[in-house]
Parts: C-alpha cells; structure tokens; sequence
C-alpha cells in the first residue's frame, strides 16, 4: 500500500505543471505613476513631444526568471495629448491615428531576454492603427519593493522607436518615426 502511495504521489507530482513564481501587476495609471511619452520630429525642424493620458495594463515579474515575464498594455488612442487642442484635434483625426476607427492601441509581449544589470529587451506585438507589428521595447528594472500603504510595487522604463508608416500612418517630411519613453510603476496582486 505504501508503494502504490508513493508511485501516485510521485505520478502526481510529474502530471501537474510546474507553476511560474512570476508575480502580477497591474500599472499603476490611477496614482499616475506610469506614462507612455512620445517625441516626433514636425517637417524635420523640431521636435513634438506627447503621451497618452489613458491607458491600463497588466505585467507578471519573476527577478529570478525574468524570461517568463509577460506585459499586456491597452491605449485608449483619443487621449493622445500634445499641450496643443489643434494639433491634438488633427492628430486623432483620419489624417493620422484616426481614433474613431482606431480607438485602441495594444501591446503584448511575447519574450522577454535578459540583458544583465536589470536591463532587458522585451519583444511584443504592437496593433496600432489596424496593423499589428513586431517592436522591441529597451527595458529596464528601476526597482521593486514594498510601498507605504502594505503594497508591493515594481517599477521600470523603456524606449523604443516605431515606424509610422509601419502601421500605414501617414508621414510628414523627416517625421517617419515616432521614439517612445515608456516608464511604468505596476502593483502587485
């Protein structure tokens, strides 16, 4: 009896899936303490800088198996906001986001490779403007630990540059490209 016990302990332990100690969290966007920035040049003489005002998400984190993370980011595309009522007008408009056909933008990660130091390249599908494309997001652990309301948190940054004619968003002169700066602040559950 204590044989065949072992032999379905022993069974069980093989048939359940291991389960990942990565943690989950969700972007802190209601304390804003996370962005998604961006600088595009306007006609090649300058630079324009804007962000998203709204936008939520959710990342899981294991600092011992960074490779099993995984981020999910939702934009909500009619909040983009350059200080400019006009500019901001016809950006959402056809002639670029078009926000009423378009309005959200997703990422989701698909690897996540180490780098050292903290830093790291995550690897996703970005839909944007009804096109879904490859990007690499530059990352890196700003930190993590315990916050002054009994929470948990962890926060990091990333850059990437994204090609918006990629995602059959019109261009302008120099303006092909848009660099994200991406800085995000996740609570644990």
């Amino acid at each position: 009896m204590k044989k065949h016990m072992l032999a379905l302990g022993l069974l069980a332990a093989v048939s359940v899936p291991s389960v990942a100690s990565a943690a989950d969290y969700v972007i802190d966007t209601k304390g804003a303490h996370a962005s998604i920035n961006l600088k595009i040049k306007h006609l090649g003489y300058s630079w324009i800088k804007g962000r998203f005002n709204e936008f939520d998400g959710t990342f899981s984190y294991d600092p011992k198996n960074l490779a099993a993370s995984q981020v999910k980011v939702n934009v909500d595309t009619s909040s983009f906001d350059t200080n400019h009522a006009e500019r901001d007008k016809h950006v959402r408009s056809e002639d670029f986001l078009d926000v009423k056909k378009y309005a959200t933008a997703t990422f989701t990660s698909t690897k996540v490779t180490p780098k050292g130091d903290d830093a790291m390249t995550i690897d996703g599908n970005l839909t944007l403007h009804g096109q879904t494309k490859p990007i690499s997001i530059d990352a890196q652990l700003v930190g993590e630990g315990e916050d002054p309301w009994g929470g948990y948190r962890a926060g990091f940054t990333g850059t990437t540059r994204i090609e918006l004619k990629d995602f059959g968003i019109q261009v302008m002169g120099d303006s092909s490209y848009a660099d994200l700066e991406l800085h995000v602040e996740g609570i644990r559950q």
